[in-house]
């Protein structure tokens, strides 16, 4: 089996976790200048956008950078379901002095689509991933054609032998401990979700390809135990929300810091979808999973509106803290320092 640096284009066995909302290609160059891979969350971009990253990138390094796509099956709006949310957030609505009817309608989160996949095109990058699952094949098929490396997020073994079966070159084993929104595509049942250790050992137990461990990850200690595993590589996200290089909000890095951070949930109050996130008033309120909130990623327009309000007060009640379980490796120094010490005793 090929080494997961050969297939990375790395020295390092580390992957830098696409963390959409705290970072742009600034973190991910600081983590690819050591010899790991950086990554960026592309899925929010506007295509403008989306090109001038990778401009950026393509001007500043000539190191692989990991770009990051959903490729979620796009839910119709319905209009009747939306109108229950907001009917729920009514109180919120009324105490930050909203007006709910003037919100937009829409999807802020687009799956992978040929549009982008022509952007790609023109910078050809060397690693691409996926989360939710895997784009339709002709379009899979596109990416690997210019030679790109595929990464797939698996929360299950089942998931993980569909990756296997569709063409991925890596599988990316993604436990319960890891912060913000869960890969989740085969099933939405949450019980069938596994620690990071118990998932790496199921996978690596039926499949060939190599599987990149992430979730609960945050030292170098606990790069080395993945790795002593059978783990070809760690994924890291939690770890590096404090880092020089991130866009994290002081609210955010506020509440990392503190003793909130914790008590991390998984919810699906945010976006529709379950990530992990720090406990706050409105998954107190409501409850960290709601059977009202809309489908992905259709929850998310409502509850922005109020979450905006109360961040211009100086308050993060509403805002979608993700964390992963383990805070301890969180530190406020450069995200290249940061990658060093995660590959301390790591044999390259």
């Amino acid at each position: 089996m090929m080494r997961i640096q050969e297939i990375l284009g790395v020295n390092l066995p580390i992957i830098q976790a696409p963390m959409a909302g705290v970072q742009n290609s600034k973190l991910a160059l600081a983590v690819s200048s050591v010899g790991a891979l950086g990554s960026i969350p592309c899925a929010m971009l506007s295509h403008d956008a989306l090109r001038a990253e990778l401009s950026h990138i393509q001007s500043q390094t000539q190191a692989p950078i990991n770009v990051n796509f959903f490729s979620h099956q796009q839910a119709e709006f319905n209009v009747e379901r939306d109108a229950i949310w907001r009917r729920t957030l009514a109180p919120y609505f009324r105490e930050y002095s909203i007006d709910s009817n003037a919100l937009p309608e829409g999807p802020s989160r687009q799956p992978f689509s040929d549009t982008v996949a022509d952007i790609l095109e023109e910078f050809r990058p060397q690693v691409v991933s996926f989360h939710f699952g895997l784009p339709e094949k002709a379009l899979l098929a596109r990416v690997k054609a210019w030679g790109a490396s595929v990464l797939g997020t698996a929360t299950t073994l089942e998931e993980a032998l569909w990756l296997e079966a569709n063409g991925v070159d890596a599988i990316i084993a993604q436990g319960l401990e890891a912060g913000g929104h869960r890969g989740m595509f085969l099933s939405q049942e949450l019980g069938l979700q596994v620690s990071t250790n118990s998932l790496l050992q199921q996978i690596l137990a039926r499949v060939s390809l190599p599987v990149i461990a992430t979730g609960g990850i945050s030292d170098a200690k606990g790069v080395g135990a993945a790795l002593s595993l059978g783990a070809a590589a760690v994924q890291v996200g939690t770890a590096y929300l404090l880092c020089d290089e991130t866009n994290t909000s002081t609210l955010h890095r506020q509440a990392i810091k503190s003793d909130r951070s914790h008590k991390t949930v998984i919810t699906n109050l945010f976006s529709g979808k379950p990530a992990r996130g720090i406990v706050n008033r409105v998954i107190h309120e409501l409850g960290p999973i709601s059977a009202l909130a809309p489908e992905f990623p259709h929850a998310a327009t409502a509850i922005t509106a109020i979450r905006q309000a109360a961040e211009a007060q100086g308050s993060s009640d509403f805002s979608p803290l993700w964390c992963g379980q383990n805070t301890t490796g969180c530190k406020e120094i450069s995200a290249a320092k940061l990658t060093l010490e995660l590959a301390r005793g790591v044999e390259v």
